[in-house]
């Protein structure tokens, strides 16, 4: 039931950004412009994250994310009556708020269902929704804004998924918190904010998954945020097709690899202290080669095949980023850990989709499109920090652990 619910979380969010060379002819609006747009709701939603993550570890999962919803929902309907430019901005805002209570609701509802020995497999299936939502909206929102307008494909995504909400209201059950851990009962009260706090500040394991986690959405942003318009105005991709090659190459590869991913990472977990995060560092290391040939390839060809490559490495990370720190923070936190660390990704993340949009307009090359290559190739470095931050993690892994033995074992 979350796997859909989290597949319209992302197709809503995607399908703006499939229309952007529509935006562009219709509004004329420039690359700042058209960043900011795409800024905006990551703004918002790392913003509010804490405040999400703090009500989902004292309120009802269920209702936070079947609310969120039908909120985010109805805001996607908005978004196809806006003519303006802070209309766009403001109903991003407003999208972003919705869909920042999903995640630490449902990854802390999940994990209470399933111990260290299942628990990345079981993240990193729903998370396979994160991608074939992501396709959804951009194949769809440019195939219906090149068949019935751009708007329609709004429309379309908000209406089912304020309907899939009011479904699964009757159908979704909410678990015990903790228990699928044997050795940790569950408080009979959450810890406050000042407990949360010094905890994750003496939890180097966990500082060191957040700025990886900043990293790797900087990088992350960017791709969902500016490849149709890098596939139109570079590769001279129909819009439609853009739509779909500039999700379905990355996001497919993705979704084939996050499973393989979260059996690792459950495989290395129950031997090394650190072992999901071994494995999030070997995806962001082997996915920054990819992402540099993605920047400076001249071939449609050799961009596919990279693209590809890159999505299959990108799984690997994505598999894992809540199940790694949730190893190491005890289960009346969790939705607050997650809240945060959604907090540090998504604000830091919102930087990228502005900088290339500054960098594309104001870069060193004489045309703005040489300018973007250059910036998503250099991102490539910003994997590889990554990959330094997650191999001191899994170092640190084995201090910070939390101590309990799950319930169900492979």
């Amino acid at each position: 039931m979350l796997w859909f619910v989290c597949f319209f979380n992302y197709s809503d969010r995607q399908a703006i950004f499939s229309v952007f060379p529509k935006l562009k002819e219709e509004f004329g609006f420039d690359k700042v412009q058209l960043g900011l747009i795409g800024s905006a709701f990551m703004w918002v939603y790392a913003l509010a994250a804490p405040l999400a993550g703090f009500a989902g570890d004292r309120w009802k999962r269920k209702h936070l994310i079947l609310g969120g919803c039908i909120f985010w929902s109805f805001v996607t309907m908005l978004t196809g009556y806006c003519t303006r430019l802070w209309h766009f901005v403001g109903v991003r805002a407003l999208e972003g708020l919705g869909e920042t209570f999903y995640f630490p609701a449902s990854t802390s509802l999940m994990s209470d269902y399933h111990g260290a020995g299942t628990r990345s497999r079981a993240l990193a299936f729903h998370n396979s929704s994160v991608y074939l939502g992501t396709i959804a909206g951009g194949w769809l929102g440019a195939w219906f804004a090149v068949h019935s307008g751009w708007r329609s494909g709004f429309f379309f995504f908000g209406g089912a998924g304020i309907l899939l909400a009011l479904v699964l209201q009757r159908f979704l059950r909410e678990p015990g918190r903790g228990q699928a851990e044997l050795e940790l009962a569950p408080a009979s009260a959450p810890p406050g904010w000042r407990e949360i706090v010094l905890s994750l500040l003496r939890n180097r394991t966990a500082l060191l998954l957040l700025a990886a986690f900043l990293g790797a959405n900087f990088v992350a942003t960017i791709f969902l945020t500016w490849t149709p318009t890098f596939l139109v105005e570079k590769f001279h991709f129909q819009l439609a097709s853009a739509g779909l090659s500039g999700s379905v190459f990355i996001h497919l590869a993705s979704a084939i690899s996050v499973p393989l991913g979260g059996w690792l990472a459950d495989r290395l977990s129950l031997r090394l202290a650190g072992g999901r995060m071994l494995v999030q560092a070997a995806g962001l290391l082997a996915g920054a080669a990819f992402v540099f040939l993605v920047g400076t390839t001249v071939n449609v060809t050799v961009l596919l095949v990279v693209m590809s490559c890159f999505g299959l490495c990108k799984g690997l990370y994505d598999s894992n980023i809540f199940a790694s720190i949730f190893d190491v923070i005890e289960p009346r936190s969790r939705g607050t850990a997650a809240g945060i660390m959604n907090t540090v990704g998504w604000g830091g993340g919102a930087l990228g989709p502005l900088a290339v949009g500054w960098i594309s307009k104001h870069g060193r090359h004489a045309t703005e499109m040489d300018n973007m290559s250059e910036a998503i190739a250099s991102c490539s470095a910003i994997y590889i920090v990554g990959a330094v931050l997650l191999l001191l993690a899994a170092a640190c892994a084995r201090r910070d652990r939390v101590g309990y033995r799950a319930i169900s074992q492979p």
